[in-house]
């Protein structure tokens, strides 16, 4: 049992501390989105401008950065080092956009479009941003709830091992008639405990954790996306099954016992 529920707790603590980091960035992006003036058409519009030896060029009349570069700038030191898994990737700044928040925006915001940053466009970067927030708190709330569940589930086996091995010690031909049964029947209550983790492991994965209504992660979903790396794929139902086998396993011996001495 070289990956238990101690490797899977690890995965989730560093999922945890990365999806609250996901939301610290939208939290960010969201409001310096909102700080930014909407362009209007007159200050966004091309106005020719005479140098000195009589050349005219085109300058954008609200200055040297339009409204849409700073939100790209804004999205890449804020969002983008924590959607992209390598920030050396060479990734398009324009493709992580595309994938955090929509195409429509993706395309919006390209510089070759040279699109406005009109108040519908900024309302619209703004509520994709709060529903990604949205769906981060929802995943941020259904790893606590996981890390809960791993934990139950050590407080529920890790008894059960270290009585396993403190039992292994004395040989059963070492024991009596009663401490025998004492000890099937020791057994029989830890399988009943696994087989309550096994019930209530189950009924957690056949449910699902929503954030105010707005967006929500099914758990089979959440453990097929922490534990993918993993050799188990399910570490805490593979984990119970094992101790369970070897609780029975364990008690059939000791019938085996008990049957010679009758």
């Amino acid at each position: 049992m070289r990956h238990t529920p101690n490797s899977a707790r690890e995965r989730t603590r560093s999922e945890q501390e990365a999806v609250r980091e996901k939301i610290d960035a939208y939290d960010q992006f969201i409001s310096q989105v909102q700080d930014f003036s909407p362009e209007s058409e007159r200050s966004s519009q091309r106005a020719p401008v005479v140098s000195a030896g009589g050349t005219q060029s085109a300058v954008s009349a609200t200055g040297t950065e339009t409204g849409c570069a700073r939100v790209r700038s804004a999205f890449r030191d804020t969002v983008r080092p924590h959607s992209v898994d390598n920030l050396d990737s060479d990734e398009p700044l324009l493709e992580t956009i595309h994938s955090e928040l929509s195409e429509s925006i993706a395309v919006a915001l390209a510089p070759a479009t040279e699109s406005r940053l009109t108040s519908t466009l900024q309302e619209t970067i703004v509520a994709a941003s709060q529903t990604r927030r949205a769906e981060a708190q929802a995943m941020e709330a259904a790893v606590g709830r996981e890390i809960k569940q791993l934990e139950t589930a050590t407080e529920t086996i890790k008894p059960i091992l270290e009585w396993l091995v403190d039992a292994d010690e004395t040989p059963l031909t070492e024991l009596g008639f009663d401490k025998l049964q004492a000890r099937h029947s020791t057994l029989d209550t830890y399988r009943e405990h696994c087989t309550q983790l096994l019930t209530d492991r189950q009924a957690f994965l056949d449910q699902s954790t929503n954030h105010g209504g707005q967006a929500g992660i099914t758990h089979r979903t959440l453990i097929e996306y922490l534990y993918h790396d993993l050799p188990i794929s399910h570490p805490v139902l593979s984990t119970n099954v094992r101790v369970e086998t070897l609780c029975a396993d364990s008690q059939r011996r000791i019938r085996e016992h008990l049957t010679r001495r009758i």
